[in-house]
């Protein structure tokens, strides 16, 4: 049921009290109160999937735990290794 006279948002003291605040109540009756934000975005970075046998993924899953790091973070170590070497 919608409300005919929507309440009003309180002060916060803190980020804290805000977020306190909005774990117990709705977002949506306080919406028109909000201000408006303004950001830009500048997305440089592409993502690229190449398919890769089973077996390799695999393989290539257990050597990057093995060395604490993500499967992405060694295929992409072992290419530019690969590229930059004559």
């Amino acid at each position: 049921m919608a409300r005919n006279n929507p309440k009003n948002l309180p002060h916060f003291r803190s980020l804290d009290e805000l977020v306190e605040f909005f774990d117990t109540h709705d977002l949506g009756e306080y919406w028109n109160q909000m201000p408006e934000a303004h950001f830009e975005v500048d997305i440089k970075r592409k993502t690229h999937l190449f398919a890769l046998d089973v077996d390799l993924a695999v393989k290539l899953t257990e050597i990057a735990k093995s060395r604490h790091i993500s499967s992405e973070a060694l295929i992409n170590a072992w290419l530019r290794e690969k590229i930059q070497s004559p």
